[in-house]
């Protein structure tokens, strides 16, 4: 694997991590929402 090639995937590797952070953080959020709009019911 060259140089640049291992930047390459190193970047989409970087992507896709921010990604899965970014869509756990929004579950966690939509649950935290959910159990919040439940407990004031």
């Amino acid at each position: 694997m060259t140089p640049e090639e291992k930047a390459v995937f190193e970047r989409r590797r970087r992507g896709r991590n921010w990604a899965i952070l970014a869509a756990l953080t929004a579950l966690a959020g939509l649950f935290y929402l959910v159990s919040m709009v439940r407990l004031l019911q």
